[in-house]
């Protein structure tokens, strides 16, 4: 009877220590259609690649658990018509994920201007981290960080917190990285 009183404890215990130190964090996917998005949140959610993907009309969330930590994470479409939604969902995150296809040319960098702009007229978006993955390199060709750091201008953003990664889904090249960057991101025992 007694080893049955203490089993009961025991588990008492690991279940209140697990809400006590259990982390919880929200993060937002965005990217324009076809660079990865879906096959990444798949991937961290289900740890499976697959080749062909539907893409996301609209949004689809998800739950990822790491250790001891909950991510809950906004998939959002990127196709034009639900850009206008990507504000929407990035408030309020503990993070925001900007996935960008590297096997695709990179532009000049001139036209990132507008992206500045627009960071700056979200004032309720300022401070909240910012992870941009450049997904698919695997393919031959395909942007290194430092392009994609160049043509961003991720160097010159000065109100959050901004890291960038090279990623591969199919290849599962950096998905650990990018879990540790985003645990790390989330305050213990947040709601």
């Amino acid at each position: 009877m007694s080893s049955g009183i203490g089993s009961l404890f025991s588990s008492l215990f690991l279940y209140l220590r697990s809400l006590l130190f259990s982390k919880h964090l929200e993060i937002c996917v965005v990217g324009l259609q076809a660079a990865g998005k879906t096959s990444l949140v798949n991937l961290l959610s289900s740890g499976q690649f697959a080749d062909e993907m539907v893409p996301t009309v609209g949004f689809n969330m998800r739950k990822v658990r790491s250790g001891n930590t909950t991510i809950k994470v906004w998939d959002i479409g990127g196709q034009p018509r639900f850009r206008s939604m990507w504000e929407r969902y990035c408030r309020g995150v503990s993070a925001i994920l900007f996935v960008v296809d590297s096997s695709v040319p990179l532009p000049s960098g001139k036209d990132s201007t507008e992206q500045q702009q627009q960071q700056q007229q979200q004032p309720h978006l300022a401070g909240v981290p910012l992870l941009v993955l450049a997904t698919k390199n695997d393919i031959k060709g395909a942007a290194g960080v430092d392009d994609v750091i160049r043509v961003m201008r991720l160097d010159t953003i000065a109100n959050r917190e901004v890291s960038c990664y090279s990623i591969s889904s199919k290849n599962q090249v950096n998905i650990d990285v990018t879990l540790r960057w985003l645990v790390a991101r989330s305050p213990a025992g947040s709601r």
